[in-house]
C-alpha cells in the first residue's frame, strides 16, 4: 500500500490542524484549508470580525504549501507528515500565521549576517481518565526529578514516544521527569529557528497522540494542577555567523564573563519589552496561574548566570555551547510566534543600543533585586502589548491585532469561570 500524507499547520491557539491526502496528491505541494480557522476559539465559536481572517469576505480558502524535502516519516502506519507556509487567495502570505511571523524575524536577523539557532524545552503533565470521563493525575509511585523507568512512568508511554520520535527522525536531546509529578520534560536538539519550531510542533502532536494510545492525556497547559509547579516552553537561543561559528561565544568563557555585545543587546531588549512579551509568550488565562513570583517561571524582569529564578538565564557553558535561555513562554503560545517575539525583542535591544540593567543577585525565593514583573492577568498583559508599539511593529501589526482581538474574546469567555473551569476549557487542546 502507498504512503499517505498528513500536512499540518499550527493555528493562533497553538492547535495543530491537518488532513489526510492520498499518495497521488503528495506531489501537488499544497492543499487548502479555510482561512477562518484563525477565527475559531477553543469552544469552536466563530468570531466573524477577527482581523486577518476574512470572515466577512466569504470565508475563503487559504493554501498550505510544503517543500518535498520537508516531508518526513510520521508516527502512524504508512503516513508521512509535513508542515509549511500559508498563503491567502491572492497568493500573499497569511500574516496572522505564526510561521510567517517567525520567517520575518529570521530575515530581520539575516540582515545582521546572523542565523538564529533555537533549542526548545517542553514541559507537560500526564493525566489518566476515569470511567466517568474525569481526569486525574497519572499515578507515578516512586517518581523523582531526573527519573525514568517504571517508577516514573509505569505504562511506559515515554518509551513509546522515544521510539516513535527516533523512527520519525526527530533529534531528541532528552526525556526526563520533572520535580513535580507527574510532570515530564521533552527537549529536542538545537537547529535553525524555523526547522527547530517545525520539529517541536510536530513532535508535540506526536507525543500527545502516542500518549493517548497508552491511556494518557499529555497536556502542555501552563498550570493544570494548582498545588504543583507549572509547565513552560523554554526558548534557548544562539546565533550562527557567516562562517558558521556561534556569534554569542567569546572564546571558551561562559556565563556573564563570556558575554559579548550581542548577548548584552539581546538581554537588554528582553528586559525593555518584558511586560509586552507576556501577552505573546503566555497567552491564555491559565498562564497567569503559572507566572507568579518565586515560581521559576519568568515572572520577574531580570537576568542572571545559571539562575533558574530569573526570566533570562545565561548558560555557564561557553564556546560552541554559549546560549541564552528565555524562560517565560508556555505552550499555549503558538511556538513560531513565541520564538519570533523573543527574536524581535532581542533585535530591538541590539539595534536600539538599550542599556542593560544589572544582573539579579537575589535568590528569587526570599528576595530579589527586580521590582517589575509581568501583569497579574491575561487582560492586563494584553494592555501591555497594546502599549508596546515598537514590539508590535517588530512582531507584525496585523498579527498582533488579530492576537489582541482573539485573546480579549478569550478573557470575556472565561470571565465567569472558576480557575478549575478555565483549566478544563483548555486542557484537551493545549
Amino acid at each position: 500500500m502507498r504512503d499517505r500524507l498528513r500536512p499540518f499547520f499550527c493555528d493562533h491557539l497553538s492547535i495543530m490542524h491537518s488532513k489526510l491526502l492520498p499518495a497521488d496528491k503528495i506531489a501537488n505541494g499544497y492543499t487548502r484549508f479555510a482561512q477562518p480557522n484563525f477565527a475559531v476559539h477553543y469552544d469552536k465559536d466563530l468570531i466573524v470580525d477577527a482581523p486577518g481572517t476574512l470572515c466577512m469576505d466569504g470565508l475563503p480558502d487559504m493554501e498550505l504549501h510544503w517543500r518535498a524535502e520537508d516531508i518526513r516519516q510520521g508516527w502512524e502506519p504508512r503516513t508521512k507528515v509535513v508542515t509549511g507556509d500559508l498563503f491567502d487567495r491572492t497568493g500573499a502570505p497569511v500574516e496572522i500565521a505564526g510561521r510567517h511571523v517567525l520567517k520575518r524575524a529570521v530575515a530581520d536577523w539575516a540582515r545582521h549576517g546572523l542565523t538564529p539557532k533555537v533549542g526548545i524545552e517542553l514541559e507537560a503533565f500526564a493525566f489518566t481518565r476515569d470511567a466517568d470521563g474525569s481526569l486525574r493525575p497519572y499515578d507515578t509511585p516512586g517518581a523523582v526529578v531526573y527519573g525514568n523507568g517504571p517508577f516514573n512512568d509505569p505504562l511506559g508511554f515515554t518509551d513509546a514516544i522515544w521510539d516513535a520520535a527516533e523512527a520519525a527522525g526527530f533529534r531528541l536531546d532528552l526525556i526526563t521527569s520533572e520535580y513535580d509529578t507527574p510532570q515530564f520534560e521533552f527537549t529536542l536538539a538545537f537547529d535553525e529557528a524555523v526547522k527547530a519550531v517545525d520539529d517541536i510542533v510536530l513532535f508535540r502532536q506526536m507525543a500527545r497522540e502516542i500518549a493517548l494510545r497508552h491511556g494518557i492525556l499529555l497536556t502542555f497547559l501552563p498550570k493544570p494542577l494548582f498545588d504543583r509547579g507549572g509547565s513552560g516552553l523554554h526558548i534557548n537561543l544562539s546565533f550562527a555567523d557567516a562562517a558558521g561559528n556561534n556569534a554569542l561565544a567569546t572564546g571558551e568563557k561562559g556565563g556573564i564573563a563570556g558575554m559579548n555585545d550581542l548577548a548584552r543587546g539581546c538581554i537588554a531588549g528582553w528586559m525593555r519589552h518584558h511586560r509586552g512579551l507576556a501577552a505573546l509568550l503566555a497567552p491564555c488565562v491559565n498562564s497567569y496561574a503559572r507566572l507568579q513570583p518565586a515560581s521559576m517561571s519568568g515572572y520577574w524582569c531580570n537576568w542572571g548566570e545559571d539562575h533558574r529564578g530569573v526570566t533570562v538565564r545565561i548558560s555557564a557553558e561557553g564556546g560552541k555551547k554559549a546560549r541564552l535561555e528565555h524562560r517565560m513562554a508556555d505552550a499555549s503560545a503558538n511556538p513560531y510566534a513565541a520564538v519570533a517575539a523573543v527574536l524581535q525583542a532581542a533585535r530591538l535591544g541590539v539595534e536600539g543600543g538599550y542599556p542593560l540593567p544589572p544582573s539579579e543577585t537575589g535568590d528569587c525565593f526570599t528576595g530579589n533585586d527586580a521590582e517589575v514583573g509581568v501583569a497579574e492577568s491575561l487582560a492586563a498583559a494584553l494592555d501591555d502589548l497594546e502599549a508596546d508599539a515598537p514590539l508590535r511593529a517588530a512582531v507584525g501589526e496585523l498579527y498582533c491585532a488579530h492576537h489582541l482581538h482573539m485573546k480579549r474574546v478569550e478573557v470575556t469567555k472565561t470571565a465567569d469561570m472558576t480557575r478549575e473551569q478555565a483549566r478544563d476549557w483548555y486542557i484537551w487542546f493545549v
